[in-house]
């Protein structure tokens, strides 16, 4: 049996991206073919934690195709059926709004309106400074939306940082292939 087709979309919380390119490789070396997307600002903002071109070279490399960036290039992922599952690593506070609330605005949340308005599923990664704050209504309701499912997550600083979550990026692969047999994989919080 062939190996789905995972659509792997990043947005801009960039102190997580070594971590995320890293379970990338590692899905991509075990034989995943790999659709990389990204947002605008994960595509073309350099940050102190590394310069844009510099990670799309290497989502690049380790996907073996270019990195879809535009709201046009995103649209047709679900319906011309190009993955089986998306998933959105990280996924900021700001995309968990957009999700949540129906906003299409980037190629990001596009990619997942695609799969979602054809029932594919979607797994989000959060890593976000306010999901038990200001971000905690959009991650109530995602977590109660059909097709959405979520890589388990945790509080990464709890005394210095008391409001926000990450995702434990290793659990991706368990989740997607969860997530593809219509299951949430489980704690979804973690200690």
């Amino acid at each position: 049996m062939e190996k789905p087709v995972i659509g792997f979309a990043m947005c801009g919380s960039f102190c997580t991206f070594r971590a995320v390119l890293g379970e990338m490789r590692k899905i991509a070396e075990d034989g995943y073919r790999l659709l990389p997307i990204m947002s605008g600002n994960a595509f073309a903002t350099d940050t102190r934690f590394g310069r844009a071109e510099d990670f799309v070279s290497e989502v690049e490399e380790i996907c073996g195709r270019k990195v879809i960036g535009t709201i046009p290039q995103a649209e047709p992922i679900g319906p011309q059926r190009l993955v089986d599952v998306l998933v959105i690593a990280p996924c900021t506070g700001n995309t968990l709004g957009k999700l949540a609330n129906g906003i299409t605005d980037t190629s990001v949340t596009m990619a997942a309106k695609s799969c979602l308005r054809i029932g594919l599923p979607v797994v989000l990664a959060p890593a976000t400074n306010d999901a038990l704050a200001a971000s905690a209504p959009n991650l109530g309701r995602l977590l109660n939306t059909k097709n959405i499912y979520f890589v388990p997550m945790k509080q990464d600083s709890p005394i210095k940082k008391p409001f926000s979550l990450v995702s434990d990026f290793s659990r991706i692969l368990p989740s997607v292939l969860a997530a593809l047999e219509g299951k949430q994989e489980r704690p979804v919080f973690l200690e």
